[in-house]
């Protein structure tokens, strides 16, 4: 495989890089207020979202009027990758580019198409109405109703683990709408404004003090017929194509967020004594050689997508990054040894940053498909192997 870059290609990362360098937002609020909350979006963030559209740098691949500057997938590729590398998200409310912009393009009226830029451009900010308390990684097991009536909707139910919902405009949200067919043949895709009557919000509180997710409650919440995007019952294909596009190129971000975890974990084992360890240098060995293995996969699939194939490696991709960072700061534990859960200022080590990121890693193997639901996915789609 050759991993030379074409001169168009070297000058595109140069002019990328210096435009970085020239519009990086604060880097303080970068590593604190950024990921704080999706029921906070800093104006700062905003601002560097719209100076991203406008330069042509949000979406690289797409025209110009929508955020990009037609560049190659090499070049999409090297964009994703120079950010990751920075530690950088192009956006704090990734729905408006990564899922709600492409959905629309593909199945959307012309009328319903317009909405695209500002999505992207973060002018509009939307909430993704897909899990609920018994669908979340199954998620044509959703039950929210949908009954059409003439000329409207009149949606009734409950979603959940709703990033953005607190501060959204715009919800786009998969209801059923007929409940005698089979379950992934009787959904479809509404949007609905936030501010429509009937419609309560709930902030789900984290143990820490913040709120990154809500439940919202829909009760006869009138939806106009216009507001179906698709065929009706034809929502579970742009399900589909809505999580495609966001794993294609989210998993450039989850290795090089692993990939930076493991220089890391070099650091600390140098720090504390444990570089000499026979078994924590062959552990951290085999974590280097798995995140070099996850990233030629990467690549691989995003060759197959950016070709218009499908790209299976993603769903394996979802779970093993997820299920590779939790080892990793298991091993982190390991290495800081008895002191590792210790948070106290002067006593621990890193303030127990391992023990706490090890924590909140199970996270990452449940939101965007849960590993369990996963495997299942590579097993019968990837594998074809039979269901039981």
């Amino acid at each position: 495989m050759d991993f030379a870059l074409a001169p168009e290609d070297e000058a595109f990362r140069d002019e990328l890089r210096a435009w970085l360098d020239e519009h990086l937002p604060p880097a303080d609020a970068v590593a604190k207020e950024f990921r704080r909350s999706s029921a906070h979006l800093p104006e700062w963030a905003r601002a560097f979202q719209r100076a991203m559209f406008e330069a042509g740098y949000l979406v690289p691949g797409w025209p110009p009027e929508l955020g990009g500057r037609n560049c190659t997938p090499v070049q999409t590729l090297i964009y994703l990758e120079t950010l990751a590398s920075r530690r950088l998200l192009r956006s704090g409310h990734f729905p408006g580019y990564a899922i709600v912009a492409p959905s629309l393009l593909e199945f959307g009226n012309d009328e319903q198409k317009q909405l695209v830029p500002a999505a992207i451009r973060g002018d509009t900010i939307w909430c993704i109405g897909m899990s609920e308390p018994n669908a979340g990684s199954d998620l044509a097991g959703l039950q929210t109703r949908a009954e059409l009536r003439d000329d409207h909707f009149v949606v009734n139910g409950q979603k959940v683990w709703t990033s953005y919902a607190m501060i959204a405009q715009k919800c786009f949200c998969y209801v059923r709408t007929d409940p005698t067919l089979p379950k992934h043949k009787g959904i479809s895709l509404l949007i609905i404004d936030m501010d429509t009557p009937g419609i309560e919000i709930r902030p789900l509180r984290h143990i820490n003090g913040t709120a990154g997710f809500a439940e919202v409650f829909f009760t006869d919440v009138i939806v106009p017929r216009e507001q179906l995007v698709g065929s009706l019952n034809g929502g579970w294909a742009i399900t589909q194509g809505s999580l495609a596009h966001e794993r294609a190129g989210l998993w450039v971000e989850s290795v090089s967020r692993y990939e930076h975890t493991i220089e890391n974990l070099v650091d600390l084992a140098r720090r504390m004594g444990r570089d000499t360890d026979p078994v924590i240098r062959r552990k951290i060995a085999a974590s280097y050689e798995l995140g070099s293995s996850l990233r030629a996969l990467g690549y691989k699939g995003f060759a197959s997508f950016a070709q218009g194939s499908s790209a299976p490696e993603h769903s394996y991709m979802k779970m093993a990054t997820s299920e590779a960072g939790k080892a990793a700061y298991e091993l982190g534990m390991e290495i800081c040894g008895p002191l590792a859960p210790v948070s106290a200022p002067g006593l621990g080590v890193e303030d127990g940053r391992y023990v706490h990121m090890f924590f909140m890693s199970f996270a990452n193997t449940v939101a965007g498909g849960s590993s369990e639901i996963q495997r299942n996915i590579i097993a019968q789609r990837v594998l074809g192997l039979p269901r039981r």
